[in-house]
């Protein structure tokens, strides 16, 4: 869809928890964005949602959008609340705009999005969207990654301390990561890619929407979101200083992924497990989900409003 001096229709739904409000306040965002589409004579419907309800406001919001003739569906929050509504756009036909107002924003910078909301407002009026891949497993999509055993530990351990000690997202982080350190705990999981099943004894699996670099240039980006493939990358580290080793080589384009990563790509994987349930992140919110985990790449099945090519 390309729309040039044409008005679009939007609905727009901000997490009213999202990180920016943190360090500039919501009052500032909202002013902001009005402005922003205002200027640009687009007609946005704009709600600020609590992160509880996301899922169903966005599902919602969709189903308004096509009954109504809305052009798009924009969400402005980190990659969790992205991910909430793009669900509920996965297999439409109407695009998803991304107001990056999260603390890492990986998804936007991933789609080479500008991260400045009065920029990011332009891209989306300026009508251009493609088509990109989504992971699921097991129903639930994920737009980043997926990850298995350290990862969601951490993100548990440092939102309860963000609650009960009123920490700063960082500090508690480093906390969480302190705590795991002592306790480092390995899962006992097989993973079957392309018919062939390996028992892997290990801390961490992690699962991207398309290939992460392992370059020094390209640590944790990816260049593609629409080859049509997961990226499957298993720890075989067996000691929080091994993992930190492998880490630190992969960061420097070193690592030897014979002995410290086995890495594939696959349109699909299973990840099965002993334990009746399984912590698993997406794209950095937890689910307790049953295995055996089922994973499979969606190709093109999300569209969202992008940067137009230079002329």
């Amino acid at each position: 869809m390309n729309r040039e001096e044409t008005q679009l229709r939007l609905i727009v739904l901000v997490n009213a928890a999202a990180g920016t409000f943190e360090r500039v306040g919501a009052d500032a965002v909202r002013d902001t964005l009005t402005a922003a589409f205002e200027g640009r004579a687009a007609s946005a419907s704009i709600s600020f949602v609590a992160s509880d309800d996301l899922r169903r406001v966005a599902q919602d919001s969709v189903a308004r959008a096509r009954r109504d003739g809305f052009d798009g569906v924009v969400v402005g929050g980190g990659d969790g609340t992205i991910r909430a509504v793009a669900g509920a756009l996965v297999g439409t036909d109407l695009p998803l705009g991304v107001l990056p107002l999260g603390t890492l924003n990986h998804f936007a910078r991933d789609l080479g999005l500008p991260l400045a909301l009065d920029d990011a407002v332009a891209v989306i009026c300026g009508g251009k969207t493609r088509a990109i891949d989504v992971g699921d497993v097991n129903g639930e999509i994920f737009i980043n990654n997926s990850g298995i055993g350290l990862y969601p530990f951490l993100v548990l351990d440092r939102d309860r301390r963000r609650v009960r000690l009123r920490l700063t997202k960082w500090t508690a982080m480093l906390l969480a990561v302190l705590r795991l350190w002592r306790r480092f705990p390995l899962r006992r999981l097989v993973i079957a890619v392309e018919g062939r099943a390996e028992p892997f004894r290990t801390p961490i699996v992690f699962v991207g929407n398309n290939e992460y670099g392992l370059s020094f240039s390209a640590f944790g980006k990816r260049e593609r979101l629409d080859a049509g493939t997961l990226w499957i990358c298993v720890s075989k580290a067996r000691r929080p200083a091994a993992l930190l080793w492998v880490a630190i080589r992969a960061a420097f384009g070193f690592v030897d992924r014979d002995r410290g990563l086995d890495v594939a790509q696959a349109a699909s994987a299973e990840i099965r497990s002993r334990a009746r349930k399984l912590l698993v992140a997406l794209d950095g919110e937890i689910e307790i989900m049953r295995p055996p985990l089922r994973y499979r790449i969606r190709p093109g099945a999300l569209r969202v409003f992008v940067t137009a090519p230079p002329a």
